[in-house]
């Protein structure tokens, strides 16, 4: 009878140690500093980070690199209904999956409209918005409609070409400011097509660009795309922007990796 109490008391002592371990898990799991997520650009997939993501990690950060529906290694997703809320989507339900807090939110490019969405709806998850070379898109604008009207022509007829509209073929990753050729070859092996609605969908905000999170704009200015030029002119000009530059093409994470990863370091 002794025995059968005393190893029904080791029992419940043991199931209170690992629930008191669980939970000081999850305690460290909130307040663990920094998480960074890095939303890759059009065409794009979370491979793209590779060489960041690897020096980061040496340092000791916790990084996660997702590839939004459609592209990368979920090209076979692709469908006519994959937008810009789909992907706004896709990031919001990783932070909430992994339970992340306190979230570096990195946008490269088209992304910029992507982490602005997701600060939209879950700033109370988020530490502050990077946005690498990106398209500051703003409510009820779209990725296409801040390209000038002859590429919006080109864009449409050109995914009406490549498959009656559902996505937009990829470019040369040279047109990224890549000149390298291993890197080149690389790139360009990897790059799928844009879902064409991710670049069509307006964006729609229920609050302030950025929801009150401090915005940290990244430029790429040799050689710079000319679509972005206002961008990078609007966040030096103002200060509600910390700005930075970086001498390489707009294809940052791969010509300028180490570079790159140091430079969000210092957002920590």
């Amino acid at each position: 009878m002794k025995t059968t109490i005393v190893k029904s008391i080791s029992f419940y002592l043991l199931v209170i140690c690992i629930v008191g371990s669980t939970i000081s898990s999850n305690a460290q799991n909130k307040s663990q500093q920094p998480v960074f997520v890095l939303v890759h650009g059009a065409w794009h997939g979370g491979w793209c980070w590779q060489k960041v993501s690897e020096k980061l990690r040496a340092e000791g950060d916790l990084v996660y690199t997702p590839t939004l529906s459609g592209l990368g290694e979920h090209k076979n997703m692709l469908n006519k209904d994959v937008d810009l809320n789909t992907h706004i989507t896709d990031i919001v339900n990783l932070i909430i999956a992994e339970d992340l807090h306190h979230v570096i939110l990195v946008g490269h490019s088209y992304a910029g409209a992507v982490i602005t969405g997701v600060a939209d709806r879950i700033p109370e998850r988020l530490e502050k918005l990077v946005y690498l070379d990106a398209l500051l898109v703003d409510n009820g604008q779209s990725a296409l409609s801040l390209n000038p009207k002859e590429s919006q022509d080109l864009f449409t007829k050109t995914a009406m070409d490549f498959d009656q509209g559902l996505s937009i073929p990829s470019p040369s990753s040279s047109w990224f400011g890549l000149t390298d050729s291993i890197a080149v070859r690389w790139t360009n092996d990897r790059l799928t097509s844009q879902p064409y609605k991710t670049f069509t969908q307006p964006l729609v905000l229920k609050h302030p660009y950025g929801n009150h999170l401090p915005l940290i704009y990244i430029a790429c200015r040799n050689p710079e795309l000319a679509v972005l030029e206002q961008f990078a002119d609007q966040a030096k000009k103002s200060k509600a922007w910390k700005y930075y530059e970086l001498n390489t093409g707009h294809d940052a994470m791969i010509s300028m990796p180490a570079e790159l990863a140091t430079l969000l370091s210092t957002f920590k």
